[in-house]
């Protein structure tokens, strides 16, 4: 594949994805992390709000019952992504929340799914899967 056939591809893979009327929530404690998460996510034309441990992020969709999605780090001060997953799957269990993490062991996995999570990423986080797990689980 040469340059061109590469940025063609890049470009109709952008343009697939497209959330101008969606809500994204990034709990994320590291600035330079939702910064990418945010690179990734703006050119959707998704709204990308970030909080910066997991209580905020509790408290976030419970004040903001729009919220479409959620992007929730598991290691974070205050409350980790565990924790707050379930809170927030008790009161709004239709909310898609994304686990994302650095560490990526098959437990780790499986204990986000537990709390309550519906999809897990692993850092650092690959635009093209991002995309395509917001985009499942966005429009499904």
């Amino acid at each position: 594949m040469d340059i061109n056939e590469y940025q063609k591809k890049v470009k109709v893979a952008d343009e697939e994805y497209r959330w101008p009327d969606k809500i994204i929530l990034v709990a994320e404690d590291i600035e330079l992390n939702y910064m990418y998460i945010r690179e990734l996510l703006e050119p959707t034309g998704a709204m990308v709000v970030r909080v910066e441990n997991g209580k905020k992020a509790v408290d976030y969709c419970i004040n903001n019952p729009k919220v479409d999605m959620v992007l929730m780090d598991i290691l974070m001060p205050v409350m980790n992504g565990y924790d707050a997953t379930r809170l927030i799957k008790s009161f709004n269990k239709d909310i898609p929340v994304i686990a994302q993490t650095a560490y990526a062991l098959t437990e780790d996995r499986g204990k986000a799914m537990a709390a309550g999570c519906d999809d897990f990423i692993a850092k650092p986080i690959a635009k093209g899967e991002l995309l395509m797990k917001v985009n499942r689980l966005l429009t499904k």
